[in-house]
């Protein structure tokens, strides 16, 4: 992969999950934080960043809405994916107690994901843009009452000190993040074996169950569709937009015939990405 800045954009303050995700998948990128995911991917569209990690869903709070709508806007390109198992530490000021807490401060998700905790104890969430931000905050403040809900790394960037371990209220919490890059860069299948994904948005023809038909090609040929999203665009309820992943190459037989049912009953369709599967996404 040829490097121009070796940037890797993510949003977020460092710490963040998705900076845990950048160097754990990049380690020898510089991790570039970026206040929205609209920032990130402006990053990578201007050449300040080669690429950028996005979360797109997890398994306990779903699908991260914007990404769906900026991604087939945008001039981006799927390049890989990630998955990672989400862990949430309770810190505090470094001596203050558990009794002391009557704030937790973190990204709503992480509060949505933590709620045992939070209810148990009595303690007020509070939302904030994001894990690391939120363990910045409590650092910055200095308020002995205020606790965070981040990643580990954010302790060790911001002098916090871990009183509770792994919070989250069930260990099947994993996010899927999706690198982009401005470069169109389709993996090459060299070994049967290998499982690929391919993503595309699609727009079906106005006729009668052309979302049956455009799908039945998937269904005949055997493919996996392990998403299929729908969208209002254009200030309508009516949803035209669809937003899918399949397991597979657009190389193999059975994908490619299956796309070309797809175009035939669709007014659009684009490919988004075409990359090499996670390891964990058999497992999941």
């Amino acid at each position: 992969m040829t490097s121009v800045t070796n940037n890797i954009a993510f949003q977020g303050d460092y710490g963040a999950n998705s900076d845990m995700a950048c160097r754990d998948m990049f380690p020898d990128m510089a991790p570039l934080p970026c206040p929205t995911f609209e920032d990130a991917f402006v990053a990578v569209e201007n050449g300040d960043a080669d690429l950028a990690m996005i979360p797109i869903e997890n398994t306990i709070a779903g699908r991260v809405a914007d990404i769906h709508y900026l991604l087939p806007e945008s001039r981006l390109h799927i390049i890989g994916e990630y998955f990672m198992p989400i862990r949430f530490q309770l810190m505090v000021l470094p001596g203050v107690k558990r009794d002391e807490i009557k704030t937790v401060h973190s990204h709503i998700h992480a509060l949505g994901q933590c709620r045992k905790i939070i209810r148990g104890s009595g303690w007020k969430p509070v939302v904030a843009g994001d894990t690391a931000g939120a363990a910045k905050l409590v650092s910055e403040t200095g308020d002995r009452s205020m606790a965070a809900l981040a990643p580990r790394l954010a302790a060790d960037l911001y002098g916090l000190e871990i009183i509770a371990e792994n919070v989250e209220d069930t260990e099947n919490n994993v996010t899927r993040f999706v690198v982009l890059s401005g470069e169109e860069k389709l993996a090459e299948r060299v070994s049967p074996d290998e499982l690929f994904v391919t993503t595309f948005v699609f727009n079906v023809r106005n006729i009668p169950a052309a979302l049956y038909k455009a799908m039945g090609g998937f269904a005949t040929n055997g493919i996996n569709m392990t998403k299929l999203e729908s969208y209002q665009i254009g200030g309508t309820f009516v949803a035209t937009q669809f937003y899918a992943d399949i397991e597979g190459h657009p190389d193999d037989v059975p994908v490619r015939q299956a796309l070309e049912e797809l175009r035939f009953f669709s007014e659009k369709v684009r490919i988004l990405g075409v990359y090499k599967g996670h390891p964990m996404r058999a497992r999941l």
